[in-house]
């Protein structure tokens, strides 16, 4: 099997957040999937097969399968259209088993676009130990229905400066932490994001397409505005436009392919 490794939400090689991406002929059994995946090591392995004019599309990290990953489809969408498997100028539709119909498009000036469901975080009493596990003041606490935490803290500072206790956030009741605060005066974003995922088996994200589900929504509200920047402020990095339509939400990237191989067990 054709195994490619894409690095998401960027334009240069060893930035934004890599995917393996493994495009199959035919149906896969899920628990090699999962082995695939922690072979991989990367926090989604996208998992690509063939359904009539549509692609079945499933993500897995190195210990569990996921409902949504915006990074994974964005390297599934990059790499059917670097392999020539879908014509550039064609819309991609991913069947998803808890998500729906994605669908990825490449935009006229090389960005792939994904329409994505909306996940505005509702305000909820910071749960027993997010506090110590953060380990910095925060001023909202929302959840998500993938059900994620999203945490605003105080400044762009705040969130690059953030060290948190591994272990007691993967004792909280959350598929990810995101922690967000508004961009610094001057910077070229709206607002700056970190995410984190022990819970899933991924520490810290580099690049969440899924978390900005609920940022878009969020930071929209709070800006007045539907078109948005995201910078996940991680150690890789990565950017991620946003464009909020009501109850979806177009994810828009750019990727590159840094591995193309074969898959052999």
């Amino acid at each position: 099997m054709r195994m490619l490794v894409v690095d998401a939400f960027t334009d240069r090689p060893f930035t934004g957040n890599p995917a393996g991406v493994c495009l199959l002929d035919e149906a896969a059994d899920p628990a090699w999937m999962q082995r695939v995946a922690a072979e991989m090591r990367h926090s989604e392995t996208a998992f690509v097969r063939p359904v009539g004019e549509e692609f079945e599309l499933r993500w897995f990290t190195p210990q569990v399968e996921v409902a949504l990953c915006g990074h994974a489809t964005l390297a599934g969408g990059h790499a059917l259209y670097e392999t020539g498997t879908v014509p550039e100028d064609r819309p991609i539709r991913f069947r998803t088993l808890h998500s729906g119909v994605l669908t990825v498009t490449r935009t006229g000036d090389g960005e792939l676009g994904m329409d994505f469901p909306a996940a505005p975080p509702e305000p909820v009493d910071p749960p027993e130990g997010l506090a110590e596990a953060l380990g910095t003041p925060f001023s909202w606490v929302g959840r998500t229905c993938q059900p994620d935490l999203l945490v605003r803290v105080a400044d762009e500072t705040a969130v690059r400066k953030l060290t948190p206790d591994i272990p007691a956030l993967a004792r909280l009741d959350a598929r990810v932490v995101i922690v967000t605060a508004p961009a610094d005066p001057g910077a070229p974003y709206d607002f700056a994001s970190r995410v984190f995922g022990p819970a899933v088996g991924v520490d810290e994200d580099p690049v969440t397409g899924s978390a900005h589900c609920a940022l878009a929504p969020y930071w929209s509200a709070e800006l007045g505005r539907d078109t948005l920047l995201g910078h996940q402020a991680s150690r890789r990095g990565g950017d991620v436009r946003t464009v909020l339509r009501g109850d979806r939400v177009t994810l828009l990237g750019r990727a590159v392919t840094v591995l193309d191989g074969a898959f052999r067990a």
